[in-house]
């Protein structure tokens, strides 16, 4: 099922029945190698073309900002919609071509994200004294430790783990010809139930606990 929902949402990103945006179908046809019968010329001035319909797209988000009604904005990213795997993924495909597309930019990718970041926080609260530190670095990772890695997970050390250990293993992991997606999945869901139950107990022994505090 989850195989199928994957294909669905990456036929929908490629369709070419799917409506015009930023690109128009022959622009999607065109990326895709879909249609190569181009010439040099033709081809340049393809290229031209999509390059100005993106520089007049990221114009119009400053419109769409300031003046799209919230019921609008808020129906785009319905978090219920059959294909949100599939608009996730251009969420995230987008903010990483714009980090790619603004290496060297006048005005470095963070400080433009700090600060979109800050006006959707204002305009949320309907104050300009609404402020907020955004941080974001990109840190590479780097070589780890597997054995120091492996223990923390032995001994269930799991808040010791670092972002970057977890990264690097998961992916060693993925890699590994003695991984399988599909055992690990069944695990998991088998897991999940138990894990879920875990999780429930605890908050409620907490819940439990905070109330006896303000009581005393």
């Amino acid at each position: 099922m989850a195989d199928s929902v994957e294909s669905d949402d990456e036929s929908l990103t490629t369709s070419p029945e799917r409506g015009r945006g930023v690109l128009t179908q022959s622009d999607r046809e065109f990326l895709l190698g879909r249609k190569s019968d181009y010439t040099e010329q033709s081809r340049r001035q393809k290229r031209s073309r999509i390059r100005r319909r993106v520089r007049n797209a990221i114009l119009d988000f400053s419109i769409l900002f300031e003046h799209l009604d919230e019921r609008d904005r808020e129906m785009v990213f319905d978090p219920d919609d059959q294909h949100r795997d599939a608009y996730t993924r251009g969420i995230t495909d987008m903010l990483a071509f714009l980090h790619l597309g603004t290496m060297g930019y006048y005005t470095p990718f963070k400080h433009m994200l700090a600060e979109g970041v800050n006006r959707a926080e204002q305009a949320l609260a309907g104050s300009d004294y609404r402020l907020v530190n955004v941080e974001f670095n990109v840190d590479p990772v780097g070589r780890i430790d597997v054995d120091e890695v492996v223990d923390k997970l032995e001994e269930e050390r799991f808040a010791e783990l670092t972002d970057e250990e977890l990264q690097a293993f998961v992916r060693l992991l993925g890699d590994s010809d003695a991984f399988s997606a599909e055992d690990l999945r069944e695990d998991l869901r088998e897991q999940m139930s138990s894990f879920v139950e875990s999780v429930e107990e605890a908050r409620r022994l907490r819940d439990e606990r905070a109330e006896e505090l303000q009581r005393e």
